[in-house]
């Protein structure tokens, strides 16, 4: 058995109940906070505890060229990748400026880009190889190469967990990689290109018809030979940095440390994980629904009810980072909110 194939942790039903029951005794009528109240309990479960907190947020940037595009199916060139992997690190993404307003932990990992040797202060240089291979003409990457970037998203959860992280988000960075996503969700949905194929970083009706044409093509030549739903579609068509968000989430519900999903290309890592390891799935919860047209079908595959929708369709962890500042509002909430005890209140009335 490899490491993703084994268990993960439960999720405490004990803490469950006590946080239920400390809900139904606010001064408020029962369920008036809807998701607020609901969060508040699965972090509880997660968490192993009555009050759950979020005072250490670890986000962690995934970072990785695609051969796919050779396709020319993004309206950015590839250089950006790298290009923003300075920009997080200087403060000047959206993602940076996320972490600083919730005080979290902002890591970067390289794991596969493509350009001559460089340095950028902070950045992680771990890479697989200099980008995956085109997944129109073979598979993106070896047995060995997915196997190498799961171990990338391994590591780093096993980092935050040691430092005492309360939560995980895993984003990511790679121009193409929206195709990627894509193509992965209809090997694994069954679906057609057309149904799960967006416009990404911004393509116009001709770009993205070409797009959904590339996708068919990759369709065609792979699915016939695919054994499973797991590491062989991982391995045809995904990228080095899906892979290592794959990685982390297994993990992470290996180890008990509690997931927020970002947004489309985070889903269709989340999706690939819970395919390899269901289990995994109780260790998540979903920051935003995006604009990427596919999403909303991914996110109910899992049975996910999303926190945010903002029509948001930036990736690198934004979506999920955005979604914090309401966890950490329904933690406050659920912990520091009076009880009918404490307030004098008759909580018949309230829940009546």
């Amino acid at each position: 058995m490899q490491w993703y194939q084994q268990a993960c942790q439960q999720p405490s039903q004990h803490s469950r109940e006590l946080a239920e029951q400390r809900q139904s005794q606010l001064t408020k009528p029962t369920g008036s906070l809807a998701e607020l109240e609901q969060v508040a309990i699965h972090l509880a479960a997660l968490q192993n505890t009555s009050h759950p907190q979020l005072d250490r947020p670890w986000i962690c940037i995934y970072a990785a060229d695609h051969g796919v595009m050779a396709e020319k199916i993004s309206a950015y060139p590839q250089i950006v990748t790298r290009q923003m992997l300075h920009n997080f690190m200087t403060g000047g993404a959206c993602i940076s400026v996320i972490a600083r307003e919730y005080d979290a932990q902002l890591d970067v990992i390289d794991c596969g880009t493509v350009g001559e040797p460089y340095h950028v202060d902070g950045v992680l240089q771990v890479p697989v190889s200099a980008g995956t291979a085109n997944f129109v003409e073979t598979s993106a990457m070896t047995l060995e190469q997915c196997l190498a970037a799961l171990e990338i998203g391994k590591s780093n959860v096993e980092t935050a967990y040691a430092e005492k992280a309360s939560i995980y988000i895993a984003g990511e960075m790679g121009i193409g990689n929206t195709c990627s996503a894509s193509t992965l969700a209809c090997l694994i949905l069954d679906m057609e290109a057309k149904t799960l194929t967006g416009v990404g970083t911004g393509l116009n009706e001709a770009q993205l018809q070409h797009k959904v044409q590339v996708i068919e093509r990759a369709i065609a030549l792979h699915s016939p030979k695919l054994k499973d739903q797991g590491i062989d579609i991982l391995c045809a068509v995904g990228g080095f940095e899906i892979a290592a968000m794959v990685g982390a989430y297994i993990r992470c519900a290996q180890i008990g440390l509690p997931i927020l999903v970002d947004g489309f290309i985070s889903t269709a890592a989340a999706l690939v994980a819970c395919q390899i390891n269901p289990q995994v799935r109780d260790w998540m919860l979903f920051g935003h629904q995006s604009a990427e047209r596919g999403h909303v079908l991914l996110l109910e595959k899992l049975k996910a009810n999303p926190l945010l929708k903002l029509n948001m369709r930036l990736g690198e962890g934004s979506g999920a980072g955005a979604a914090l500042g309401l966890i950490r509002l329904a933690c406050r909430l659920h912990n520091e909110m009076a009880t009918f005890a404490e307030a004098a209140v008759i909580g018949d009335k309230l829940k009546g």
